[in-house]
């Protein structure tokens, strides 16, 4: 699911190959004269802090920076030391990694959408249905492994959801499903407008780069949605960053229905994607 993300991903304006090209090229992998595809990165569990963030012998962007513009794939996600986890927290919130040593101080960009799976428990059998295996972990042993995601992570994560596993009648009869050729023009259609939304805004390319002040004028609420985001609010204690994150997500669900305005079921969907980790 995560790689297929591939091929529905909006197309590079020129200046965003530019921006890659001459990520690639610092870093010596330039394989054509220009980026023209958007990266996919993969980070294994086994990787270090340093080794994400860029080059210990020589001055070069790593895997954050080299999956700028779009994705950073983690795998068993609960897998990764905690202080490789707590690297991410900075490039996601500011989109860009700073690295101060004695003598010098360099910045690298790193506005990366951050992909990531993991199994709900140790045995992986937990909540999953139809399992042919009941789950062996007790109580205090799937506590512990969730946790190993800290909240202050979790918190800059937009969407979450559970993925069962998929039936043979579903995957024999695939063929009904979306293609991602009309999944992509979807997508295609909502960055277009992103793209004619901020056309006067020099620093703002699409809904997850707005600022405080963007987000309350291009995400307005009618009253009843107004009324259940303050009751969301209360209910599961949002931070600050997360009122941000859910409003401009809501904003992003509206453009893809080609709505000018947030509706209701845009908010409440978008509510929709957080509410077990706010429960657990």
């Amino acid at each position: 699911m995560a790689r297929s993300l591939q091929t529905i991903l909006p197309k590079l304006t020129l200046e965003e190959k530019i921006e890659l090209t001459k990520i690639y090229s610092i870093a010596n992998k330039l394989e054509w004269w220009l980026v023209s595809t958007r990266p996919f990165r993969t980070i294994h569990h086994t990787a270090s802090p340093v080794s994400i963030v860029w080059w210990w012998t020589q001055l070069k962007p790593w895997e954050i920076s080299l999956a700028h513009r779009w994705i950073l794939f983690l795998d068993e996600f609960a897998e990764f030391p905690a202080n490789v986890l707590e690297v991410l927290r900075q490039p996601i919130e500011d989109k860009k990694i700073s690295i101060s040593r004695a003598a010098w101080t360099v910045e690298f960009p790193a506005q990366f959408t951050l992909v990531s799976a993991m199994n709900p428990c140790y045995c992986w059998y937990y909540n999953v249905p139809e399992a042919w295996k009941e789950c062996t972990c007790s109580a205090q042993m799937i506590s512990k492994y969730q946790k190993k995601i800290s909240w202050p992570l979790l918190d800059r994560i937009d969407i979450y959801c559970d993925v069962s596993p998929v039936k043979y009648d579903d995957l024999k009869d695939s063929e009904e499903w979306e293609s991602s050729e009309i999944i992509w023009n979807r997508v295609q259609n909502a960055r277009n407008l992103q793209l004619k939304r901020f056309k006067n805004y020099k620093s703002i390319k699409s809904n997850s780069e707005m600022s405080h002040a963007e987000i309350w004028k291009f995400c307005e609420l009618d009253d009843a949605s107004n009324n259940f985001l303050k009751l969301s609010v209360e209910k599961y204690n949002l931070s600050a960053r997360w009122i941000h994150r859910l409003l401009k997500l809501a904003r992003t669900i509206a453009d893809l229905d080609w709505n000018e305005k947030i509706s209701f079921e845009n908010l409440a969907e978008a509510v929709s994607y957080r509410v077990k980790i706010w429960e657990n």
